[in-house]
């Protein structure tokens, strides 16, 4: 993915900051992808594939009662943002570094808005995605992507210039 200038951070993720600042506050001076390796490989897509598996999804609407709520799924549900940061809470456990667990919003083909995890590496950018227990490299998901977190800092969100029509490869 090719990002850009900083961009509006999602309203979800601005509440999820009110509640977890330091989650948000995270500076990386190391920008590198991760270095891909089988190991690697699977430990994203068994993250992947058992909080697919153990989280139910709901809807915020039917959680609490409103739109837009970014949380942890605690509670053993939640909608796409909630199995993206659960992704990313026990990925960054297993040792790998925030600067490349990075919450990604896009268009998914009918329109709707979604939230996914890019994992950026020296093989390009995968996706682990609710709707998917495959990691998919990000261009063959058939989403346009719109922003992400930015490499150097959690709370910032930076614009993704190619939207999903870049060289398969390409990588920030």
């Amino acid at each position: 993915m090719i990002t850009g200038a900083l961009t509006a951070q999602p309203l979800g993720h601005y509440d999820f900051c009110k509640v977890y600042p330091r989650e948000c506050s995270i500076r990386s001076r190391n920008k590198a992808p991760e270095h891909m390796t089988a190991k690697l490989w699977r430990r994203i897509t068994s993250v992947n594939l058992a909080v697919n598996k153990r989280i139910k999804p709901m809807t915020d609407q039917e959680i609490y009662g409103r739109e837009e709520v970014w949380a942890y799924p605690d509670k053993g549900v939640g909608d796409c943002e909630d199995f993206a940061l659960e992704k990313r809470r026990l990925l960054i456990k297993s040792g790998l570094p925030v600067s490349n667990l990075l919450i990604t919003v896009v268009r998914k083909p009918d329109g709707e808005g979604h939230a996914v995890l890019t994992v950026r590496t020296d093989k390009g950018d995968f996706i682990l995605d609710n709707l998917s227990d495959r990691v998919r490299f990000w261009t063959e998901t058939g989403y346009q992507y719109l922003k992400r977190q930015a490499a150097d800092h959690t709370g910032h969100w930076v614009a993704i210039l190619d939207g999903g029509a870049a060289l398969v490869g390409s990588v920030q």
